[in-house]
């Protein structure tokens, strides 16, 4: 599989638009460290800021556990905008997949979401993900990563 991001452990920079119902994309800009330890888990944190908004910033902490050959994993994810969330992803042979739902939804809204991230080449994938509320899609973000070397 010709897949480094998440498979390998770098250091990434993301560029992009955020887009929200009813309103003009938001450039987004973000930092991405992938790690791996002990046993096959993995750590992957991303953050988002806003540079030509008032938006807050948004922090994404993943911990998953990915066995060497096998193609779907699991994880758990310390979302600032969503806050505790369990997904699953799959590792395609040209794009990673992911989808989640957030665990302890006080608000009861039936909140998930999902990312793909297309491999362009060694250093670059595109990223596309939504976060949905109930069926009703509410943000999506479209961007490109770029490893750091």
């Amino acid at each position: 599989m010709a897949h480094t991001f998440l498979l390998e452990e770098g250091r990434w920079i993301l560029q992009g638009n955020w887009l929200e119902r009813d309103s003009m994309p938001i450039v987004v800009r973000g930092k991405t460290i992938i790690a791996w330890g002990q046993s096959n888990w993995f750590t992957w944190v991303t953050k988002l800021v806003f540079p030509d908004s008032d938006r807050q910033e948004i922090a994404f902490q993943y911990r998953g556990r990915l066995e060497a050959g096998e193609r779907h994993y699991n994880f758990v994810l310390q979302q600032s905008l969503l806050g505790r969330v369990e997904g699953e992803g799959w590792i395609a042979p040209e794009s990673i997949i992911q989808r989640y739902m957030v665990i302890d939804d006080a608000e009861r809204q039936r909140r998930s979401g999902f990312e793909t991230l297309y491999r362009i080449d060694d250093d670059t994938y595109r990223l596309s993900s939504g976060i949905l509320t109930g069926v009703s899609l509410t943000s999506t973000m479209e961007a490109t990563l770029q490893r750091q070397r």
